[in-house]
């Protein structure tokens, strides 16, 4: 039950769209997903141990951060620990575990003082005892917070998470209360961990790799994808500031056709 409440905390209101002023053709995207990728490869090049990778890329997600709050985006989903990333070898993952509470411990004032609201997507049940603590202090600290909102992807699948929104819907059926023929794509949204989240607007994957990785998979229909070479504890400002440079060039159009294009 606790895990529920966190993803659809806040009920259904939905960040608001940025305001596209200075933003040439199109605005600064309302919400921003990354997959963050390359931490282990950014270590192996430097002769690290991977955790040193892990931990470089917690700086990363710091300045991101702040860029993105900066630009005016309402909405900053990363990607942190997928439901797969348990089949690491152990130490590796005892240390990724511990690595919000070091993150939120040492920059959770600075969040606070940005006016940024913390928030999970995930199966927080399954978490370690640290680990969920952490994420609740933070959580509860910034609550009152109405700027940009950061929400970890932790201990997350999207197929488990589009599994559990049909056995929602399912019980409803079961129930009575909701008719088969009544099910559409907008309750199927209702019941996903991102229910109160506007859709991503730009997904960003670095380190070269092109695939999603069971990322918001029905979340990320209609997205602009944006792919980089760069590790990411060396993605920077100016690499996200590129990222949103390219989505503002893009024409989006929702399986139609665009203005230009009608005769």
């Amino acid at each position: 039950m606790l895990d529920k409440l966190i993803r659809k905390r806040g009920g259904r209101q939905e960040a608001e769209a940025p305001d596209p002023a200075d933003a040439g053709s199109r605005g600064v995207p309302g919400h921003v997903a990354i997959i963050m990728d390359g931490n282990g490869r950014w270590a192996k090049k430097r002769a690290l141990p991977r955790i040193a990778g892990h931990h470089e890329g917690m700086k990363t997600v710091r300045k991101i951060t702040r860029e993105a709050n900066r630009l005016g985006v309402k909405v900053l989903t990363v990607y942190a620990f997928s439901t797969e990333n348990w089949k690491r070898p152990k130490p590796e993952v005892e240390f990724l575990m511990k690595l919000p509470d070091e993150f939120l411990g040492t920059y959770l004032p600075e969040l606070i003082e940005q006016n940024v609201r913390v928030e999970m997507i995930g199966d927080y049940e399954s978490l370690p005892p640290h680990t969920k603590r952490a994420i609740r202090r933070a959580m509860d600290e910034t609550a009152s917070n109405d700027g940009l909102i950061l929400n970890f992807a932790m201990n997350y699948g999207s197929r488990a998470e589009l599994a559990g929104a049909v056995k929602e819907i399912a019980r409803s059926v079961k129930e009575g209360t909701v008719r088969p023929e009544e099910i559409n794509e907008a309750m199927i949204a209702e019941a996903l961990m991102t229910a109160h989240l506007p859709e991503p607007d730009l997904l960003i994957r670095t380190s070269g790799e092109v695939r999603l990785s069971n990322f918001m998979l029905w979340q990320l229909a209609y997205t602009e994808l944006w792919f980089t070479d760069t590790l990411w504890p060396d993605f920077g400002e100016a690499d996200l500031r590129e990222a949103i440079d390219v989505y503002r060039a893009r024409n989006r159009r929702y399986g139609g056709i665009g203005k230009e294009e009608v005769k």
